[in-house]
């Protein structure tokens, strides 16, 4: 089940709300989710346009009901209000959207390189938190093989676009020319390096800030010399002097505050790309145009429309890597039944061995003889059977075969855990 809160339906507030502060609260939130039994795995996808919830469960309705409960309780939403921002994606339908996100298929700039990525940290910070496992890492490897399947396929990522790159187009569009502009840039992560490397594009200079200056430094030294560090605590001053700002910072609370702001002549241009946002939006300054996310989704509209065709293309390489991943899960499946069919028969052998040795049948002395002849015969027996119903599980109809099976044998595996089973 994947649950998930994105640009499509949840309003940049709604997300600001609902996002992950720091990966603390994103194990706190794993950890109370993975204690109820009937959830396996989980992991956070934690962006600026998207929360992405991914769990292996037992129960989906029940699932879900408790990742909206917890949400609600730990970032004080209500639950109602909560589930109308929600899209709940069960089963093959998970599978397909989670693959079209990790392909950059369901992003706000479609084919925008960053999300591959992020979903692999999700992942990694799960992992070594012990609450994601083997079952979602297949997931995600088929999904990453996916999207580099769409990348080969197609030219959606050949003129790689994000958010940043709207941004700074959009300063071009608005400006005619960035040469020998200073683009203001805060924040040292993926967001701000992609930000600073379309403006060196444009022609503009950068002037580069972050809390830790260290991390600014390493990445003015990368991108060259028209990126100079500034000092954090001088942002006042920056923001006050030059016309292009653009945000992408971790912070919990807006950077840029209307006690900070100069009247000044000069219009300026401010770009937001951080949620929650940098910028507080009760800034009203009438010489100062402000773009949020959302903002700049709108602007990436015409993008996706040039990319349509390709993404036909694409959403029949996702159905093919959804109908593997399918069919490897459904083999899982059968493994905790073939398991217990041969623990069944064992028992069984133990049971009618010690009868007949009971009755004087058989001496007692060649009772565990008896045992493994006949364990020997029915491993012997099933060989075949188990054999063929391992490569019936891989096909369309596996599913009601192994149903039927169950019901047959009166196998009861709803509480097995089938990944102890199964290798690899």
């Amino acid at each position: 089940m994947v649950v998930s809160f994105n640009y499509k339906k949840c309003s940049l507030e709604q997300r600001e709300a609902i996002s992950f502060k720091d990966e603390n609260e994103i194990k706190s939130f794993l950890n109370t989710l993975t204690d109820f039994e009937f959830i396996q795995e989980a992991f956070i996808v934690n962006t600026c346009n998207r929360v992405e919830v991914v769990v292996a469960t037992k129960d989906n309705f029940a699932t879900y009901h408790a990742i909206l409960g917890i949400l609600s309780k730990t970032k004080e939403l209500n639950f109602y209000t909560l589930e109308k921002s929600a899209l709940r994606y069960e089963d093959d339908e998970a599978v397909e959207h989670f693959f079209n996100v990790v392909s950059s298929l369901d992003s706000m700039v479609v084919g925008e390189a960053q999300i591959t990525g992020q979903v692999k940290d999700g992942f990694r910070l799960s992992l070594n938190n012990k609450t994601a496992g083997k079952e979602l890492n297949r997931l995600l490897s088929y999904a990453i093989k996916c999207a580099a399947e769409v990348r080969n396929s197609t030219n959606i990522s050949e003129h790689p676009i994000s958010i940043a790159s709207v941004a700074v187009a959009q300063a071009e569009d608005e400006l005619n020319t960035l040469s020998g502009m200073v683009g203001v840039v805060i924040g040292s992560g993926e967001m701000g390096k992609l930000a600073s490397k379309h403006l060196l594009r444009a022609g503009a200079d950068v002037l580069l800030i972050s809390r830790n200056i260290d991390n600014a430094q390493k990445l003015a030294d990368e991108l060259g010399e028209n990126v100079k560090v500034g000092q954090y605590e001088k942002i006042p001053i920056y923001i006050n002097k030059y016309r292009l700002l653009f945000t992408a910072t971790a912070s919990k609370e807006p950077i840029i505050t209307q006690d900070i702001i100069e009247e000044k002549k000069m219009d300026r241009l401010w770009f937001d790309m951080a949620i929650p946002r940098d910028i507080d939006k009760s800034i009203s300054q009438h010489n100062i145009k402000t773009y949020y996310i959302d903002d700049l989704q709108e602007i990436s509209k015409n993008n996706h429309a040039l990319r349509k065709e390709q993404a036909i293309i694409a959403a029949d390489i996702v159905k093919k890597y959804k109908d593997e991943f399918l069919k490897w899960l459904q083999a899982l499946s059968v493994e905790p039944v073939i398991k217990q069919m041969r623990l069944d028969i064992i028992t069984i052998v133990k049971e009618e061995s010690k009868r007949v040795t009971q009755k004087g049948f058989i001496p007692k002395e060649y009772q565990d003889n008896l045992e493994y002849m006949a364990i020997q015969l029915f491993d012997k027996f099933l060989h075949h059977p188990t054999k063929r119903l391992r490569e019936i599980s891989k096909e369309s109809e596996g599913g009601e075969v192994i149903d039927a099976i169950k019901k047959v044998f009166a196998i009861d595996t709803d509480n097995v855990d089938p990944k102890k089973y199964k290798k690899g």
